[in-house]
Order: C-alpha cells, then structure tokens, then sequence
C-alpha cells in the first residue's frame, strides 16, 4: 500500500533532539519525530519515596498539551484519564527497566514529558526523548545509561507498518509499540483491534525494531554528546 506520506513500509520519519529547551531542569530535550513534537524533561531530587529501601527512583507524567491535537484537549486539573495514567506507568517502566536504580542512590528522577503536537506514537517518542532528558541530566553524576528507545508498529489493511502516524493509526487492526534497549526488549506492547495478529508477525516486528533502534540509539548518542 501507498503510505501517506511515502513512506516504505519499515521506514521511519524523520526524528530530531533539540536540547535546553528549558534551564531550570537538570535536563530537556524537544524531540521531533514527524510531525509529533514531544518536551521531555528531567528533574532530580535529593530525597526517594518511602518504600525505596536503597538505590534511587525514577517516575514519569506525561500529558496531551490543549493544541496538540485536532481539537483542543482539556487539562486534567483532576488527576490523569486512563489513558495518560496508562502512558505514565509505561514510560516510568521502560525507564526504570533500563537504568540502573542503584546509581541513583538517594536520588529521585522525574521525567515530564508533554506533548506539543500529536501525529502519532506520542508515547513512542516520549520514551525515546526521556532517555535524552536523563542522560542530560546524570551527567555531573558521572552515569551515562544504556540506550533505550520505543518504536510503534501497526498492521493497517493486512499490510505491517512501523512507525504510524495518526491517520495511519486510526485504521490499525493491530497497534504494537516495543521498547527496547542495548541489552534486550524491555516491554512489548501489542493490542489486536480489529484482527488477531500471528506469532510471525509479531516476531518480524520485534526484529524491525532492533533495527530502528539502531538508527535511533545513534541520534540519541550525537544528540548527548552535542549537550553542554
């Protein structure tokens, strides 16, 4: 099938850091992937939740700012929807999955991640700016984590995509996002919506991830050593 914006079927779009895009945190990054734009920055404090017993912590809020979308979206002045609570635990895990908390020994990592413009794999692009955002700010701690980045996949009239963009997304009959780091899968996330997907198809999209990743991980790197 013709991608909409021509696109081969495994390619991604286009993806870009541009980073201190906010000076009172430890570390930023804008991350542009397409036309999804994504702020991620992390903070640290010198304090851990009660239940850590030793090492660090590391959490994550992400949100859909009001223009970001089609229509405006209303803040959540209430506390998350379901869906952003969701995208929250997911990029807090995929971080926790990847950096070692035991170097963060009393220390707590905050990654805020917003989302200017939404085109598609929002939360995809969160993780991989967030691994920006932390190694930012580890830096004068002397930690440089293990590369981690997500990639979404997607199968739209039987046909595997990587990498959709919303209109590509909302016709998903199956919708995947894999977050992956130098050491292994860290979470797959797969969903059937329309039709139930084979073991082959979800092992081709696992090994198109690993690819990408690549591609990705090496933007990340040139992106953290171009930062102050």
């Amino acid at each position: 099938m013709s991608r909409i914006d021509g696109r081969l079927s495994n390619v991604l779009r286009p993806i870009s850091f541009e980073l201190g895009i906010q000076k009172h945190v430890a570390g930023s990054a804008l991350i542009k992937w397409g036309d999804t734009h994504v702020l991620c920055a992390a903070s640290i404090e010198e304090r851990v939740p009660s239940f850590v017993e030793e090492g660090g912590w590391i959490s994550a809020e992400y949100s859909l700012l009001p223009g970001s979308t089609h229509s405006r979206v209303r803040r959540e002045r209430k506390g998350p929807s379901g869906r952003t609570a969701e995208i929250q635990r997911l990029i807090g895990r995929s971080l926790r999955g990847a950096i070692d908390l035991m170097k963060l020994e009393g220390l707590s990592l905050t990654i805020d991640c917003d989302v200017i413009q939404a085109d598609g794999g929002t939360r995809c692009a969160a993780i991989t700016g967030a691994y920006v955002a932390a190694s930012i700010a580890l830096k004068p701690f002397d930690y440089q984590p293990n590369p981690f980045a997500a990639v979404s996949f997607g199968l739209v009239d039987g046909e595997l995509l990587t990498d959709l963009c919303y209109q590509e997304d909302s016709r998903a009959e199956v919708d995947m996002n894999i977050v992956l780091s130098t050491q292994g899968l860290i979470e797959v996330q797969g969903t059937a919506e329309r039709k139930a997907f084979s073991s082959q198809q979800l092992l081709e999209m696992v090994q198109r991830a690993e690819k990408a990743s690549e591609h990705i991980f090496e933007l990340q790197k040139q992106a953290i050593l171009s930062s102050n």
